[in-house]
């Protein structure tokens, strides 16, 4: 019976309590979601593979709003429209599994429409049906609460833009082609636009990082600067110009290019979620 109590206080302290609180992340748990996705990526790659999709750049644009959706359904819940234990759903780790099974099953469905020849494409459909779950969720937070910063949202997307037109512009007179690749630049703005959510919502507003690693080093940064979290900049360059020549260069088979594909769309999300999630919360004041 200890060792049960032990066992589950464990797993209370380290992956229970951080959802039904929606406290900060910790190492434990930090590593074990990144497991998770690691695994899970190659279930997803398979799972791909049986419906016959392809991820290619029209997959990842009708993927995309299906990523401001569940950002959306997050700032819900950060607006206690939701109670406990219903709530629970929306908060990390638990909101993406439930995201992967209503993308999963809207894209299915959107599939077998189109094999069956009631629809032309299923790109289309399975797109407009992610725009209208995005356009209900951003209606219901305009309905339950009222918009507060716009402009630090504002600021938010312009530095987005221009430090992103910043790396695409040296990049050029560089000839540093791995960054003027239309797909490789629009990761990066992302995660751009992810560490301008940041800094706009910690230097002007007050918000904190929950994650581990953003969290060491914008600690580590503020023994040197006023501004410890402006540290995001340089760190999504130094993280993601190493992964996205790697992805570029080191794989060739077709199969490896499938992954390689699929990785692209996990950056994609792991930086447009937190990103879209951080705007929405700041626009709306919560």
């Amino acid at each position: 019976m200890d060792i049960i109590d032990t066992v589950w206080q464990y797993i209370y302290k380290y992956y229970i309590s951080g959802i039904i609180n929606d406290t900060s992340y910790n190492p434990v748990d930090t590593l074990t979601y990144a497991i998770l996705l690691g695994i899970s990526l190659f279930g997803v790659l398979k799972l791909l593979d049986k419906l016959r999709v392809e991820v290619d750049t029209r997959f990842i644009i009708a993927v995309t709003p299906y990523v401001l959706a569940g950002s959306s359904l997050r700032v819900l819940e950060d607006s206690n429209v939701f109670t406990p234990p219903l709530r629970y759903l929306f908060i990390t780790p638990l909101i993406y599994f439930f995201m992967f099974a209503v993308t999963v099953g809207i894209l299915a469905l959107a599939i077998n429409l189109e094999r069956k020849g009631k629809i032309r494409d299923y790109h289309s459909f399975f797109c407009y049906a992610g725009i209208a779950w995005t356009v209900i969720n951003i209606a219901a937070l305009l309905a339950t609460g009222e918009v507060k910063n716009p402009v630090p949202a504002a600021a938010i997307l312009a530095l987005g833009v221009i430090t992103t037109a910043l790396v695409y512009f040296i990049s050029l007179r560089l000839d540093f082609t791995l960054l003027t690749n239309k797909l490789n630049i629009s990761l990066l703005f992302v995660h751009l636009l992810d560490a301008s959510s940041t800094f706009v919502g910690m230097d002007w507003l007050g918000y904190y990082e929950k994650h581990v690693a953003p969290t060491f080093f914008i600690d580590l940064a503020g023994n040197y600067t006023d501004h410890p979290s402006l540290v995001m900049y340089p760190l999504k360059l130094l993280v993601f110009i190493p992964v996205l020549y790697m992805l570029d260069n080191k794989f060739d088979t077709d199969k490896e290019k499938k992954l390689v594909d699929l990785l692209k769309l996990a950056i994609l999300v792991l930086g447009l979620s937190p990103a879209t999630r951080n705007t929405l919360r700041i626009l709306m004041g919560v």
